[in-house]
């Protein structure tokens, strides 16, 4: 298996980069440089930057507005992406719902919601899992009754992603109680704006507001917001979940951490000296590159034979790609907590109002470091990858 680029692989990488150079704005980067969280103003920008340049949407079918890419050219975009860094494609909508919507939606709701979801005229939301049902996701009770040519919607959605944010909401709704649990819950489709829908924030460890509880009390949703056919949501979950399996190693994110690791040691000092001198620490940071250059060469192996037997098709070392991605994610918040050492303390609830009395740039890495535990646990857990790869790959 030939795992090195071509000429023409290389030319793109270097097209890639020089568009981020000259359009990511600094201050956007900056703030992902330090682990600080964006506006949505800011993320919005870029994501419209990328889609005037046919970007956006770049792994959806031509007609649709994607780019018609490889599976390398993907691969060396996502990582270009990750390691510049900018800002990832809003996933809720570009990775999950939109492909649902293009595959099995109407035409009518393909002209309504496509467009919007590419240029981020809608920010979408994920209403999946709720208090009871999480890695057991079929169990879920939000409840969407027909009565005449309306949906009356009941029920709550929690761990709901930048929800405070968002224009519209896919959502799983149980449409037949009577059904066995995966057959009676259906895929509908609707704005967050509508009357009987409230959004509760939960703050999270490292201080910030990213998830929250969603609660729905006698949402009316017309009828044709249902996505394909009625009760057949389940499926429609299954192939959204397997869909969002691109840069799941996400190993340009730590490829980027590493380097700022390597450049704040060598000007941070311990005991009179740089601490990349320190041999310990050097140690580790040697045996995160080694781990972190075998996830990159898996992940290449992974590209390589989804270009012979095509997309879509789940392949059992994606699991690998996250416990090992998520693993080497942690360990890099780790390194960094390491160099900064006592400056970790000093705790800046609001890191852009200037008000640190430590070194600036240290003021994100811990709650940065308390955020990426959560890696581990979301897109399914590491315990369930392992569960996966000891049926899929060893046959146990």
């Amino acid at each position: 298996m030939d795992l090195a680029f071509t000429k023409e692989e290389q030319a793109f990488r270097e097209e890639v980069r020089s568009f981020f150079r000259d359009n990511v704005p600094p201050d956007t980067r900056r703030k992902l440089v330090e682990g600080r969280h964006l506006s949505k103003d800011e993320m919005v920008t870029w994501w419209r930057i990328l889609n005037k340049k046919g970007w956006g949407v770049s792994h959806w079918p031509k007609q649709y507005g994607g780019t018609g890419w490889t599976s390398v050219q993907h691969y060396i975009f996502n990582e270009e992406l990750q390691s510049y860094p900018a800002p990832q494609p809003l996933a809720f909508g570009v990775s999950m719902v939109g492909p649902v919507i293009y595959t099995f939606g109407n035409e009518e709701q393909k002209k309504q919601y496509l467009p919007r979801i590419a240029n981020v005229d809608d920010w979408w939301c994920q209403g999946f899992s709720e208090p009871g049902s999480g890695s057991d996701l079929a169990s879920l009770k939000t409840k969407a009754e027909r009565k005449g040519d309306k949906w009356i919607i009941n029920g709550q959605k929690t761990w709901t992603t930048l929800a405070q944010h968002a224009d519209m909401i896919f959502c799983l709704c149980r449409t037949d109680p009577s059904a066995k649990k995966q057959m009676g819950i259906s895929f509908i489709v609707f704005s967050m704006k509508s009357k009987g829908v409230t959004v509760r924030p939960i703050q999270t460890i490292d201080g910030g507001v990213e998830v929250n509880e969603v609660f729905f009390d006698d949402v009316e949703v017309p009828y044709e917001n249902l996505i394909g056919e009625e009760n057949k949501g389940w499926d429609y979950a299954k192939f959204l979940l397997g869909n969002e399996r691109t840069g799941i190693a996400r190993v340009g994110v730590s490829k980027e951490r590493l380097r700022r690791i390597r450049d704040l040691a060598s000007k941070v000092e311990s005991g009179g000296k740089p601490i990349i001198q320190d041999a310990a620490f050097r140690e580790k940071l040697a045996a995160c590159e080694i781990e972190l250059k075998a996830l990159e060469l898996t992940q290449l192996r992974v590209v390589a034979d989804e270009g012979k037997h095509g997309k879509g098709k789940p392949n059992p070392a994606s699991s690998v790609l996250k416990i090992k991605g998520s693993e080497i994610q942690q360990t890099t918040t780790e390194l960094l907590m390491e160099i900064i050492g006592p400056f970790a303390a000093p705790y800046d609830e609001h890191g852009d109002a200037g008000s640190n009395e430590s070194m600036d740039w240290t003021a994100q890495i811990a709650p940065s470091y308390f955020n990426n535990r959560k890696v581990s646990i979301y897109g399914g857990s590491n315990e369930i990858q392992r569960n996966i790869i000891s049926k899929a790959v060893l046959g146990l």
